[in-house]
């Protein structure tokens, strides 16, 4: 079995692999929250936890996105669908809202059609993630996902049937995962592992952009004050590495 290392660098200077998914900054779920007067409501119904992701129970436990802001654009199917999804490093799954989802959080948002996606199939395998402001299930599918203008054929993904209350206020249809296989729900094959496995990137590495005023995903190319993260195999036992600038 193949180990991973990543390391987190500050500066990273590359050439060729220049592929940028934009980010949106929209307003967070706190935001909406407190427009609508239910902020502490929530906030005592939904405690917010950093620390959440790493020591609840479940497949793949995550705290709320009460603070998050920054959102993409993927699509999925033939012809394909849309949606706004969150780029998650510390998670690995890519799920998206459903025409099958009964839960209030589906309906305010982008759901995928399976019946409207001639490339689509499923997978016969049930997903659950557990949140902590909550919990998704539904099942795993496969489809063409494009990404940043890359298309990733065969891509399993889960469609939900039920969503957590509090993800009704999120601005997000659903979220991509970005960390590794090892983290993904039901063995679900994360979209960049499969981006090197079909040999989409010519390189393992991927960068995460974010400032007040932009936001982008960077394949294989990395920018100034970005996040980069590098998956290399041949460090035994795995090592995580920050190296922090000035």
């Amino acid at each position: 079995m193949m180990k991973w290392a990543v390391v987190l660098c500050a500066l990273v200077v590359l050439s060729e692999c220049n592929t940028k998914i934009s980010l949106i900054k929209g307003k967070t779920a706190r935001e909406t929250l407190m427009e609508k007067g239910i902020w502490e409501e929530t906030r005592l119904k939904f405690p917010y936890n950093p620390m959440a992701k790493f020591y609840q129970t479940g497949d793949e436990a995550m705290t709320n996105d009460a603070d998050l802001s920054y959102y993409g654009v993927i699509s999925i199917g033939t012809p394909p669908q849309s949606f706004n999804v969150i780029f998650d490093t510390g998670s690995s799954n890519l799920w998206v809202p459903s025409t099958y989802c009964s839960s209030q959080a589906c309906q305010n948002h982008a759901e995928f059609n399976p019946a409207q996606s001639s490339t689509f199939s499923w997978a016969n395998k049930p997903v659950s993630i557990q949140y902590g402001t909550g919990s998704m299930t539904g099942q795993l599918a496969y489809d063409t996902v494009s990404v940043g203008g890359i298309s990733v054929t065969q891509q399993i993904f889960g469609a939900s049937q039920t969503e957590a209350p509090f993800m009704a206020n999120m601005v997000a249809d659903g979220i991509l995962g970005l960390a590794f296989p090892n983290l993904a729900a039901s063995g679900a094959t994360p979209v960049f592992d499969n981006m090197m496995t079909q040999g989409l990137v010519s390189q393992n590495l991927f960068s995460v952009y974010l400032s007040g005023n932009s936001a982008e995903v960077v394949w294989c190319h990395s920018v100034t004050s970005s996040l980069t993260i590098h998956r290399t195999d041949h460090l035994d036992p795995p090592v995580l590495r920050d190296l922090l600038a000035d």
